[in-house]
């Protein structure tokens, strides 16, 4: 992709323009990393980047920005600009074509402001992005208040490269994003939610967790984990602390790859103990339904976030689940083999260790699971069914709401192995419903 990139900037530099590399591939190259893409800052034109191209697209034609295709490969060329003052803490009221320099000051923060020439092979700082990736510093550029007026979600990004990076948040910086935090719901949730999956996804998310919570941006977005700040947990099983100091625990002892799904299912998992907490007869802290209220509470903090269905139903099942977990080693077979075939299972079986991790460091549920999962490896969990609808006309039955009562305690004989076949299935249905005559 570099090779296509130097290409792409020789281009441009052949017909007289300046092409420098420019955002985070010059930050990860001043890291000595290999980008995972590279954006192209020209004085070309918008409309002179599509002369010169014979496969783009515009994306953002009034802020100079056209995608080139080249090679396979995508590359946002954009055209140095400066903008003019903000009015909905988003965009520019106006853009003007602008020089490198002004381009660079107009960015967010220091270590996405720098530019790499390909041809002069040199880094060009205007805004001592070098020096800040070397002290490990996320650093606004100019007046960090008017850098997180002009866009609010750069307070998000700033929590999100300082969690990524493992970088420190420089002090003025910080103290504006302290003092602007309350107004980031004023951009729009999808541009929210992108940001806390980056964060959350991160291995370093405990970093993240902190940074949210000590920024106020985690009150502000999502305050049904702020409310779990000091509710008691019983001792005995959670010596962790309260609900909040247990759900950052748990980030924690994920493993450092996660889906969305899993990594929300544990922010989410005990959202509803606040609402639920009482204290029984005995002076024992209760959460009941704590479970099913919290998946309806999911369900709604998820959907204000504009996540994906599919990732709300997951998260959602998740987080109704988790409490069924306490009760496997009781389960007849074919309970157990239909838990474990839902599509969600294995990130379950990852949400029960870690909430167990984290409190009581009881396991045996947990290694009882994989010693099934092991035991049911060597054939489909729920295997093709013996009989079907057809098979029970076919003996003289009406169809009706009986068929599946009659179907599932055949799938559940199937499950546990006493019915092993599709003949002993057929016999076993004409003995337990009346062979011969209809029903």
């Amino acid at each position: 992709m570099e090779k296509t990139a130097r290409e792409v900037a020789a281009r441009l530099r052949a017909v007289g323009h300046i092409a420098y590399f420019a955002g985070g591939c010059v930050r990860d190259m001043v890291r000595g990393l290999t980008p995972k893409d590279y954006d192209i800052a020209t004085d070309a034109r918008p409309e002179v980047v599509q002369k010169i191209f014979p496969r783009t697209y515009a994306v953002g034609v009034h802020f100079g920005v056209i995608i080139v295709l080249e090679n396979d490969f995508q590359f946002e060329v954009a055209t140095f600009r400066s903008d003019e003052a903000y009015v909905d803490g988003r965009h520019p009221s106006a853009v003007r074509f602008s020089s490198p320099e002004e381009d660079a000051k107009r960015r967010d923060f220091t270590i996405n402001g720098t530019f790499y020439d390909p041809v002069a092979e040199k880094v060009i700082d205007f805004v001592g992005g070098r020096s800040d990736v070397a002290a490990k510093l996320v650093r606004a550029i100019g007046d960090p208040a008017q850098r997180f007026a002009e866009d609010r979600l750069r307070m998000l990004r700033a929590v999100r490269f300082a969690t990524a990076l493992d970088y420190k948040i420089d002090s003025q910086t910080w103290d504006a994003l302290l003092a602007s935090a309350p107004s980031i719901n004023q951009i729009s949730a999808e541009r929210i939610r992108d940001e806390l999956v980056r964060i959350f996804i991160s291995p370093n998310r405990v970093r993240g967790w902190d940074l949210l919570d000590s920024s106020g941006l985690m009150r502000a977005i999502l305050p049904e984990l702020e409310a779990m700040k000091g509710v008691l947990q019983p001792e005995q099983f959670h010596p962790e602390g309260d609900v909040f100091q247990h759900t950052r625990l748990m980030l924690q002892f994920l493993p450092e790859t996660v889906s969305v799904s899993l990594v929300f299912a544990v922010l989410l998992h005990d959202v509803a103990k606040p609402v639920t907490a009482s204290i029984d007869r005995t002076g024992r802290i209760r959460f009941n339904e704590h479970d099913r209220i919290g998946a309806q509470m999911t369900e709604m903090i998820m959907r204000r976030l504009r996540f994906s269905g599919a990732e709300i139903e997951a998260t959602v099942e998740m987080v109704r689940q988790h409490m069924v977990f306490k009760d496997v080693p009781k389960m007849r077979v074919a309970k157990l083999k239909r838990f474990m075939a839902r599509p969600t299972f294995d990130d379950e079986l990852e949400l029960h260790r870690v909430d167990c991790e984290s409190s009581h460091r009881m396991l045996d549920n947990y290694e009882f699971l994989l010693r099934k999962r092991e035991e049911f490896a060597n054939e489909p969990i729920i295997p093709p069914p013996l009989l079907r609808g057809d098979d029970l006309i076919a003996l003289g039955l009406k169809p009706g709401p009986k068929f599946g009562e009659i179907l599932e305690a055949v799938e559940t004989r199937q499950l546990e192995g006493t019915l092993r076949t599709r003949e002993e299935a057929l016999e076993w249905v004409k003995r337990e419903h009346s062979l011969g005559r209809n029903e």
